[in-house]
């Protein structure tokens, strides 16, 4: 039974700052047995002042930090699933990038956010994620991981289901859901989101994220989350802190949800008229 490790994390605009508390995070997560350590969106850097943060996404700080973890997740013999950074791309547009570093220490597995966090809310908050990020292309999963299959998903996503319906015809034993949630939209839709997809994919949901004050002037909801194909939530973490959690992954628990209640194998193509 796979023990993981979650980090809620208050990333600030610091990446340097950010990138020393997730090896600190690494290392005692490695010392404690986990087998992966999951991280939230946008990890490594979190600021809404494009301006600023173009200095170190379209210089070398991107690959410096991937190259750094790639070493760290190598030294300290952990899995490192780093929900994402931002990543310069093309035609002057960054991507949301989340890497799956594996203990090996070779080439990340990469998904780029397909889905673009492009809203107004009644609070005032005003998103235009689109302005300054391309969207994926592409459906990622990791074959090869210590839960099994992983799906790679980030934050917005969650509320695409037809996403997490691909990741369930493959069969993925596990959905990361990396997340810096707003409050309001936390408070009304993170939990009961999150259990549907879990439900609805008969696999694990992990879900890490940010919380608290920012440096740059935002605030997150937190309450990083496992839950179990049936459901059920076992670790919450709470909206008050950052910090690091555990949870045994009972991988026995799939076959057992999927045969009591066999969705998956249950779907039909809807007819279109």
């Amino acid at each position: 039974m796979p023990t993981i490790a979650l980090l809620q994390m208050c990333s600030g605009i610091d990446p340097e700052a950010n990138l020393c508390a997730i090896e600190d995070a690494a290392r005692e997560a490695a010392a404690a047995g986990a087998a992966v350590l999951f991280t939230p969106e946008m990890s490594l850097l979190l600021d809404r002042d494009r301006a600023r943060a173009r200095r170190w996404i379209e210089g070398d700080g991107p690959q410096r930090a991937e190259d750094e973890l790639s070493l760290i997740a190598a030294k300290l013999g952990i899995d490192i699933a780093l929900g994402s950074m931002p990543v310069g791309v093309w035609g002057g547009k960054w991507a949301n990038r989340f890497h799956y570093f594996g203990a090996d220490g070779g080439a990340p597995v990469t998904y780029d956010k397909i889905h673009m966090f492009d809203v107004e809310l009644a609070t005032g908050e005003s998103w235009r994620e689109s302005a300054a990020y391309a969207p994926g292309q592409q459906v990622v999963t990791v074959a090869d991981t210590p839960l099994g299959r992983l799906g790679l998903t980030i934050c917005y996503d969650l509320r695409f289901p037809a996403l997490f319906g691909e990741l369930g015809e493959r069969r993925c034993d596990a959905i990361a859901v990396p997340a810096a949630f707003t409050v309001p939209t936390g408070q009304a839709h993170w939990h009961v989101l999150l259990r549907a997809r879990a439900i609805e994919a008969s696999a694990f949901v992990i879900a890490a994220a940010q919380v608290g004050s920012h440096a740059d002037g935002r605030q997150t909801y937190g309450h990083s989350l496992v839950v179990d194909p049936w459901g059920e939530v076992l670790l919450d973490m709470g909206g008050d802190a950052p910090g690091l959690a555990y949870c045994d992954i009972d991988l026995a628990r799939i076959a057992e949800v999927r045969a009591q209640v066999p969705a998956l194998a249950n779907r039909r193509e809807i007819p279109k008229s």
